[in-house]
Formats: structure tokens, C-alpha cells, sequence
């Protein structure tokens, strides 16, 4: 269900699906489509298209967020998986590893030797999106969150292209694909 809003302060968005970052300015009215992971999905009229909003900016919204901190202890791979799951196409309700835009996980020793280094490849739902660069680094940061990770890149691939089969079945009954 979309919410009417007023910004009760100025607040950085980026453009759905161009990635351009703007400036959206106190008072600007916005509808907020969903909230999904740390980040809201906010039509606004006068712009006439979507944007995506950092959860750190919640209470420009009027809103409170509900974080998803990793959890402590030792280094796992499923922690890494975890916080991946927390990230959002901001077009589509689910979770990019629900999606299939997870290709690989590769957990290394890094060469500080002071924890793992993590290399993801992933791919969107579309080669021209340019939230792309947006996803990764919010994969990225997430991933940096788990314990005894010391590094963390993603890349964007396109081999093998991505399409509707490689959604999860999770992923499926969310989108009413089943």
C-alpha cells in the first residue's frame, strides 16, 4: 500500500532505473511504493518517476527502520549470504539472491591476513539498468558488515545472461509467478 509523504528534510535519492543521483528538497510530497531491505522506493509527481531513498534517511519519511545488523561471532559464508538477501532491485519486492542475480560467492583468506576477502558476480535483471553500480555497492557494504570480512567486491557480469528461470521459488510465490 502506497503512503503519501511530505520530506521534513532534504534528502539525496537516485533515479529508478537511470541511477542519476538528485537532491530532493524539503517539502517535496512523495509516495512511498515499498520499503525494501534499508531502503524506501518513492514516486514523486513533480519528477514524474521513481527513486530510490537510503534508509539513513528514513525520518525525512517519517519513518523508523528496522535494521538487520549481521550477526556476531565468527566468519560464515551463510552470513554473507544473509546480508545479500537484504539487498533490493528497487523495481521488484525481492531480495537479489531470490532473484538469481547472484552468480558466485568466493570466500578467500585476505592478504592482510586479518580476515576473508569476498568476491560476488552478479548480473540484473537487464543490462541497461543503471541501478547496477547502485546494487553492488550496496551488496558490497553489506557484505563488509559481517564478521571477519576484511574485504569485498562485486562485479557485474552478463555471461550467462539473466532471465525469469533463474528466480527462486521463494522468489516465485512473491511475484505470483506460481
Amino acid at each position: 500500500m502506497s503512503t503519501s509523504v511530505i520530506l521534513t528534510r532534504e534528502v539525496h535519492a537516485i533515479q529508478i532505473p537511470s541511477g542519476n543521483q538528485i537532491t530532493l528538497p524539503t517539502g517535496t510530497e512523495v509516495l512511498v511504493t515499498q520499503q525494501l531491505g534499508d531502503s524506501f522506493t518513492v514516486y514523486v509527481t513533480h519528477q514524474a518517476g521513481l527513486f530510490r531513498i537510503k534508509g539513513a534517511d528514513a525520518d525525512a519519511l517519517g519513518r523508523e527502520l528496522a535494521t538487520t545488523a549481521a550477526a556476531d561471532g565468527p566468519f560464515s559464508e551463510e552470513k554473507v549470504w544473509a546480508q545479500l538477501r537484504e539487498c533490493y532491485d528497487p523495481e521488484i519486492p525481492v531480495n537479489i539472491v531470490d532473484l538469481g542475480l547472484i552468480y558466485s560467492v568466493e570466500v578467500n583468506d585476505d592478504e592482510s591476513g586479518k580476515g576473508k576477502r569476498i568476491g560476488v558476480k552478479m548480473t540484473l535483471t537487464a543490462p541497461g539498468c543503471g541501478m547496477g553500480p547502485t546494487i553492488a555497492r550496496e551488496a558490497e557494504q553489506r557484505i563488509l558488515a559481517v564478521p571477519g570480512v576484511a574485504g569485498a567486491a562485486v562485479e557485474l557480469v552478463w555471461d550467462p545472461p539473466w532471465s525469469p528461470a533463474l528466480i527462486s521459488e521463494a522468489g516465485k510465490q512473491k511475484l505470483g509467478m506460481e
